[in-house]
């Protein structure tokens, strides 16, 4: 017998793993998940984007639209951001890791990526690449030497969990 063929690589396995942290979102329109991996391919920290610790996710407001102070815009934490603030090691741990996310980062994000040391950012999705945020993104990630590329899965790879 030999081994098993159909198993996931590592950055289907972290990109999974940020998927299935984005399931954590209570996001109703866009759920995100980053996965923070070390250069030992040691996932150092998972985050999703929601709302602040304390706030209740009943009383945030989730809308899209309308006067900014009542749209989610102002107030949510993007997957990132999370993950960035959720690792507890040390900071050299973060330096030369990639963080593997379902979508580009905002120019936001990109900051925060940046000043914590990681040095790839591997991605699903470009959705936004035409906004001014994602553009700005892209060119602070450049310019700061942070490599990024969106994973290509060979075979439009489709994953399945059952918790039973």
């Amino acid at each position: 017998m030999k081994k098993r063929e159909d198993y996931l690589n590592w950055e289907e396995y972290f990109m999974a793993v940020a998927k299935l942290t984005a399931m954590r979102s209570k996001d109703p329109n866009t759920q995100v998940g980053a996965c923070i991996v070390g250069t030992d391919n040691r996932i150092l920290s998972v985050g999703y984007n929601g709302a602040p610790n304390g706030f209740d996710d009943d009383k945030f407001p989730w809308a899209r639209e309308g006067n900014p102070l009542d749209t989610k815009y102002l107030y949510v934490c993007h997957a990132e951001r999370n993950a960035i603030l959720n690792f507890k090691g040390s900071r050299r741990d973060l330096e030369n890791a990639v963080i593997y996310v379902d979508l580009f980062p905002c120019n936001e994000c990109a900051k925060e990526i940046i000043q914590s040391g990681i040095k790839e950012v591997v991605y699903l999705s470009d959705k936004y690449a035409d906004t001014e945020g994602t553009i700005a993104s892209k060119r602070m990630l450049d310019e700061c030497n942070v490599k990024y590329r969106k994973l290509e899965v060979k075979d439009d790879r489709e994953i399945s969990i059952n918790l039973k």
